[in-house]
C-alpha cells in the first residue's frame, strides 16, 4: 500500500484559534514539525543558541529587538507567517524548508488562500482574539520584498548561529538596485484640506467629544508640522520641547525626538505647532507650555490618564480622520470616486509623506527636509552647526504652515 501523497492531504489545523492557527508565542507544534529533526539542522559545529527546535530559534532571533517594538512586531509578523504556512499548508518544518519552497510562499503572498484561514475579516484584532489570522490582506509587491528581506535575515542569522545548515534564501536571483519611485502616499492640497474641514466639523457637544476633538486636532497638526512617524508620537514626551536662542537673540521652540533606529533628531517647533501644543495642554489643565524632561505623553487617551497611547491605537484615530474626511469632499463623480479610494487607501505614514511632500511644495531646502524627516543621520559634527540650524528653523517656519 503506498503512502500518501502530502500534496492531496487536507492541511494541518493547530490547536487554538477558530481558524486553526496561532500565534508564535501561543504556538506548540507536534514533534515532527517542530524542527528537532529538520533536514536543514546543522549537523557540524557547536551552535550558538540554545533553541532545539524552530519556535525557539525564531525567539532568539527576535529577542534581539526586543528594545525596538517596531522592528520586533514586524519581524514576528513576517517569521510568524512562514512558520504556519510550512506547518500547516506544507506540513514541513520549517528548518526543512527549501528553496522551492520558499519560491512557492512568495507566491501565496500575493493572496493567501484559503481567505477563511489566512486573513482577517477585521482590522487591527488582538492576538488573542479567535478571529486573529496572520494577515489581513494580501500583500503588494514592495511588502513581498520586505519580507523576503526580514526572512533572509532570519535564515543568515540561524545559519551564523549554528542552527541551519544552510540559506535557502540566498540562492534567490539579486536584483540590482533600482531607483527608488517618486513617493506617491500622500495627501495633495485638496485632499489635505477635506481633512482639516471634518476635523472642524468633529462634534464638541460633549466632554468627551471635546476631548476627542482636541486629542484628534493636536494628532494631525503633530504628526503634519513635525513630520514624525506613528512609532514616534508613541513613543516620545512633551518633555522633548525646549528653547534655545538664537543668533538674533531670539527663543526657538524645538522638539528633541529618538527615533527610527533609536537614532536622535532635532526637529523645529514652529509657532504654529507650539500654538497647538498649547491649546491641546490647556484642554487637560497642564501648563501652556512643557518643562523640559517633562514625562508627559506626546498624545494622551480619553479621560485624562497619563499614559502613552499605543501605534495601533494612534493608526485607528488616524484612519477614522480620513474616513470623516470623505464626507466633506467638494466634488462629485469619477474624480469624487478617486479621492474616496486615496483617503481609504491613507494610513498614519501618509501624513509623513504629505509634510515632505508640501514642504517641497513651498520650496523648503531639501537638506532642511531631509533633516527634519530623519531620512539621514545628522552626524556628530552638526551638533555644533547652530548657525545652519537656525537657518532650518526659520526656512520650516515660513514655508510650512498648517494655516488651520
Amino acid at each position: 500500500m503506498s503512502s500518501p501523497d502530502p500534496a492531496h492531504e487536507p492541511p494541518l489545523l493547530l490547536p487554538g484559534l477558530a481558524s486553526g492557527l496561532a500565534p508564535i508565542d501561543a504556538l506548540t507544534l507536534p514533534s515532527d514539525l517542530n524542527g528537532q529533526h529538520g533536514l536543514n539542522r546543522a549537523r557540524q559545529g557547536i551552535p550558538q543558541i540554545a533553541a532545539d527546535n524552530d519556535v525557539d530559534a525564531i525567539k532568539a532571533w527576535l529577542a534581539r529587538y526586543a528594545d525596538r517594538r517596531a522592528t520586533f512586531e514586524s519581524y514576528r509578523k513576517e517569521a510568524e507567517r512562514l512558520l504556519l504556512w510550512s506547518t500547516v499548508e506544507l506540513r514541513k518544518p520549517l528548518s526543512s524548508l527549501t528553496h522551492e519552497d520558499l519560491l512557492t510562499y512568495a507566491r501565496f503572498l500575493e493572496d493567501p488562500q484559503p481567505a477563511q484561514r489566512w486573513v482577517m475579516h477585521a482590522r487591527k484584532l488582538s492576538r488573542s482574539d479567535p478571529l486573529w489570522r496572520p494577515f489581513a490582506g494580501p500583500l503588494s509587491a514592495a511588502s513581498r520584498r520586505q519580507a523576503v528581506i526580514i526572512l533572509n535575515g532570519l535564515f543568515s542569522w540561524l545559519v551564523n548561529a549554528g542552527y541551519l545548515a544552510g540559506n535557502p534564501l540566498s540562492l534567490s536571483r539579486q536584483r540590482r538596485r533600482r531607483e527608488k519611485p517618486q513617493i506617491d502616499r500622500y495627501l495633495d492640497h485638496d485632499l489635505w484640506a477635506s481633512v482639516k474641514a471634518s476635523i472642524d466639523a468633529m462634534p464638541c457637544v460633549t466632554p468627551r467629544e471635546r476631548e476627542h476633538h482636541a486629542r484628534v486636532r493636536w494628532l494631525i497638526a503633530l504628526l503634519y508640522l513635525s513630520g514624525l512617524r506613528i512609532s514616534e508620537a508613541a513613543a516620545n514626551t512633551m518633555g522633548g520641547f525646549f528653547t534655545r536662542v538664537d543668533r538674533s537673540g531670539e527663543a526657538r521652540w524645538w522638539l528633541r525626538v529618538t527615533g527610527k533606529g533609536d537614532k536622535e533628531r532635532l526637529l523645529p517647533a514652529t509657532r504654529e505647532l507650539v500654538a497647538e501644543l498649547t491649546r491641546y495642554r490647556l484642554h487637560y489643565g497642564l501648563s501652556a507650555l512643557p518643562y523640559r524632561d517633562e514625562a508627559t505623553p506626546l498624545v494622551l487617551p480619553i479621560g485624562g490618564q497619563r499614559r502613552p497611547l499605543t501605534r495601533a491605537g494612534l493608526h485607528l484615530i488616524i484612519k477614522q480622520v480620513f474616513e470623516n474626511a470623505v464626507g466633506q469632499l467638494p466634488i462629485e463623480g469619477e474624480a469624487r470616486e478617486h479621492a474616496v479610494r486615496r483617503l481609504r487607501q491613507a494610513s498614519a505614514h501618509w501624513l509623513r509623506h504629505t509634510a515632505g511632500s508640501h514642504m517641497m511644495d513651498q520650496q523648503v531646502d531639501l537638506r532642511y527636509v531631509r533633516d527634519n524627516l530623519g531620512h539621514e543621520s545628522i552626524s556628530t559634527t552638526s551638533r555644533y552647526l547652530h548657525a545652519e540650524d537656525d537657518d532650518r528653523h526659520q526656512a520650516t517656519e515660513s514655508g510650512h504652515k498648517l494655516n488651520w
